[in-house]
């Protein structure tokens, strides 16, 4: 630990990575809400796992963990927590709740746990300029809209598959809470998105369709930003 740390420093140096690590946890109850087929439970877990991850990097910087406790490398815990539960939760999500075609569902689920691993060990799985390089295993994101949009098995392979093929194409996306370019406003929207899943969560009854096409206009404003940054490659 650094010597020049005192201990309520060192405390919350502690607590920022026990909050990340909460997530572990978090993803291990949504496994079991979705083998009860509790789609709702599960999902409000992985929800509760987004939300440590929008905000554990800041408060990590903000406390200096690195600097004051240097035993913890807080970027690793950070990877091991995030393919967990932003990967291998989801995709036994789309198992249990039988999103995937029969005869095919334990293929296609690899498909993102494979190459979400490769995309994690990238070297430049995040840029300096503070970009994620190819699709950013946000599988918790689609196994809401394959849940919610009642598409069928087929239909949801396929953008698995899709999206497992794009963990490989270079594209650079944007960071939501480290990409300069808009960032307000990219938050802002982020947070009302946000709000729109919890309530798509919280009504009882099949999900409201209308507000789960409606809540697609971030992730459609997320990713042509991130097509529209790649293309400009602007200093940033």
């Amino acid at each position: 630990m650094s010597a020049d740390a005192g201990p309520r420093r060192r405390a919350a140096a502690w607590a920022v990575h026990a909050l990340t690590a909460s997530s572990a946890a978090a993803g291990v109850l949504a496994v079991l809400a979705a083998e009860r087929g509790a789609a709702r439970t599960a999902l409000a877990w992985m929800a509760y796992t987004v939300a440590v991850d929008s905000i554990d990097g800041t408060l990590a910087r903000a406390v200096e963990v690195k600097r004051v406790l240097p035993i913890v490398d807080g970027t690793r815990l950070d990877d091991i927590v995030d393919y967990f539960t932003y990967v291998i939760v989801p995709a036994l999500f789309l198992l249990h709740l039988d999103l995937l075609p029969a005869g095919a569902a334990v293929a296609v689920a690899c498909c993102p746990v494979l190459a979400s691993a490769i995309g994690f060990s990238r070297a430049d799985a995040k840029t300096a300029d503070h970009f994620f390089t190819g699709f950013p295993s946000y599988w918790n994101i689609v196994a809401f809209y394959l849940w919610g949009l009642g598409w069928p098995p087929a239909v949801n392979a396929a953008v698995v598959v899709a999206f497992s093929i794009a963990v490989f194409v270079p594209i650079r996306y944007v960071y939501p809470s480290r990409t300069r370019v808009l960032r307000p406003l990219t938050i802002a929207l982020g947070l009302v998105w946000g709000a729109s899943v919890l309530a798509v969560l919280a009504r009882p009854g099949a999900p409201l369709r209308t507000v789960v096409l409606a809540s697609l206009a971030f992730p459609i404003y997320y990713t042509l930003l991130s097509f529209a940054l790649h293309a400009s490659r602007e200093p940033r």
